[in-house]
């Protein structure tokens, strides 16, 4: 059997958070995240939940992840000069 896993690490002063998943887990890693981030005993916010769910949707893309919307918005502009 030949599965790659993924390894995401986070360390924060003394602690240090790290992520073992395949494709097939991928989605309860980010739940995970989420729970970290909702965990007060942790030094893990919402934005390290997000930060780490973004590289994990970019390593392990799936067709029903929202597109990113600053990506999204910099491909619908017009050009600068197009513009007044």
């Amino acid at each position: 059997m030949d599965t790659e896993i993924n390894v995401l690490a986070l360390v924060k002063g003394e602690e240090r958070f790290i992520f073992l998943f395949d494709d097939g887990n991928r989605d309860e890693t980010l739940r995970q995240l989420a729970r970290f981030a909702a965990d007060p005993e942790l030094d893990f916010s919402w934005y390290d939940a997000a930060m780490l769910s973004r590289k994990i949707r970019d390593a392990v893309p799936q067709d029903d992840d929202a597109p990113n919307p600053v990506r999204a918005e910099q491909t619908n502009r017009a050009p600068m000069s197009d513009r007044r």
